[in-house]
């Protein structure tokens, strides 16, 4: 068996193809443009992916893998379980940096909604995230960050659905950072799930 190229690493040409369909979208994504970037030929691609679907196949299933690392690191960044659920959700869409990027990748979330290998792939990454969340949350209630008796689940799924949401809507009214558009979110999805002391003044009673 012929032994596999050195030089690049697989994870550096997916990265670098994730780079690439946020620039310009998996239709219109090649291997020689991957292949330039990353300073080899087309034919090493193909001898390490097999095709275009094999490479954005490997991208999908890499996805689950940094989704967890992601978890791994921001929550040890933070003091405050609330405030590694901002940056792991803000850092998780880092790469949709422009309405255009987020238009892009959107795209390739409609490949995995509509072909089951890449949509396996995506519901991995989707359960990944919300391990992570659901995980964070039940640190903050557990430790008073939440009110006693909130329904972790239920928060989480509001989370994700407002991070999802919010960045729709960013790309679509272009007002101010995702970062921030993500973070306002974020607070507004937790804001009456806060102890008393912790709401906005013109929250409590």
């Amino acid at each position: 068996m012929t032994g596999r190229p050195r030089g690049v690493h697989d994870s550096a040409i997916l990265r670098t193809t994730a780079e690439v369909i946020g620039r310009v979208g998996p239709s219109r994504l090649t291997l020689a443009v991957v292949a330039r970037e990353v300073g080899m030929v087309p034919a090493t691609l193909v001898q390490r992916f097999g095709s275009k679907r094999g490479l954005l196949l490997a991208l999908a299933e890499q996805s689950a893998k940094d989704a967890d690392a992601l978890f791994g690191r921001a929550r040890p960044a933070h003091e405050s379980p609330l405030q590694a659920l901002v940056t792991l959700t803000v850092e998780s869409m880092a790469p949709m940096s422009s309405p255009e990027a987020y238009a892009n990748h959107l795209a390739f979330l409609c490949v995995d909604l509509t072909d089951p290998p890449f949509h396996q792939h995506a519901l991995a990454v989707q359960q990944v995230q919300r391990r992570a969340v659901e995980s964070l949350l039940a640190e903050a209630v557990s430790t008073g960050a939440l009110r006693a008796g909130t329904d972790v689940a239920a928060l989480t799924r509001s989370v994700q659905a407002a991070a999802a949401g919010t960045g729709l809507m960013w790309a679509l009214d272009r007002q101010g950072t995702l970062a921030e558009r993500l973070e306002q979110g974020i607070e507004t999805a937790l804001s009456s799930h806060l102890p008393p002391h912790d709401r906005p003044a013109q929250e409590k009673p």
